[in-house]
């Protein structure tokens, strides 16, 4: 009986789970919240692909998940993320995600 009354205590005195679907980072590998990363997608010109941010989870075509984070970009640059997670290869241009990135630290 002890147990039943612990647990209603313990589950009246949590915060509040905020719910939704759960991806996982590309970067560092964590679990967060979908409204808590960016979806990333890669867009083909030409002979390159380019890798853009998808803010609003609109774009068409296989997503990838990002902390909006210079961190977590450079390790997934550095370990190769992007191809696999998007199932590319060839040439990938990170840069319109670089520039995303770094003009949301600077207005964070």
């Amino acid at each position: 009986m002890a147990a039943v009354q612990w647990t209603l205590a313990q589950r009246e005195s949590s915060a509040p789970l905020r719910t939704g679907p759960v991806r996982t980072c590309i970067g560092c590998r964590e679990r967060e919240l979908a409204a808590d990363l960016l979806r990333i997608v890669a867009q083909s010109s030409g002979t390159e692909i380019a890798i853009v941010p998808d803010s609003r989870h609109r774009l068409p075509g296989r997503g990838a998940w990002l902390h909006p984070s210079s961190v977590c970009l450079s390790t997934a640059e550095r370990r190769r993320s992007f191809g696999r997670a998007l199932r590319v290869s060839g040439k990938l241009d990170i840069s319109a995600l670089e520039h995303y990135v770094e003009n949301r630290h600077e207005h964070s």
